[in-house]
């Protein structure tokens, strides 16, 4: 099985940016946490802070991986482009959050990804991508 994960802008600052928020590990120490816990997961990382790279890497893999997660960061709320990009492929994708986004700012509560993504996982710290890796691998009821 291959899952890609995909950070979008100013995840690249986590554990340095508002720990309060968003906790002091950094992605990359997760990530191979992450690896360690799904070995026979192919796990692919990949993080940019430009809403046109995002959307190249969708299109890229998303018609040959198994499933794709992804944090778009502030572009979940913006970005028209991305919910698109999530629409005209394949491979399902969850939404992931690592803050209840529902419970911050007013502007958070609206998703541009969710009505094209499988799932939305958010509030559960970074434990919200080894969720959405664990809906990819359980079989389905």
């Amino acid at each position: 099985m291959k899952i890609i994960i995909i950070n979008g802008p100013n995840l690249n600052l986590l554990g340095k940016r508002e720990p309060d928020i968003y906790g002091t590990a950094s992605f990359e120490d997760y990530y191979i946490v992450l690896k360690e816990k799904f070995p026979k997961v192919e796990l692919v990382y990949f993080q940019s802070n430009h809403e046109g790279e995002l959307v190249d890497k969708l299109h890229e893999l998303g018609f040959s991986y198994d499933g794709i997660i992804i944090n778009a960061g502030a572009y979940t709320h913006t970005s028209v482009a991305i919910g698109d990009a999530i629409k005209g492929i394949k491979t399902p994708v969850i939404e992931v959050h690592i803050s209840n986004v529902h419970a911050r700012e007013e502007f958070r509560h609206h998703s541009y990804l969710s009505a094209n993504a499988k799932g939305v996982i958010l509030g559960f710290g970074l434990n919200s991508y080894e969720l959405a890796i664990r809906s990819f691998i359980l079989p389905q009821t």
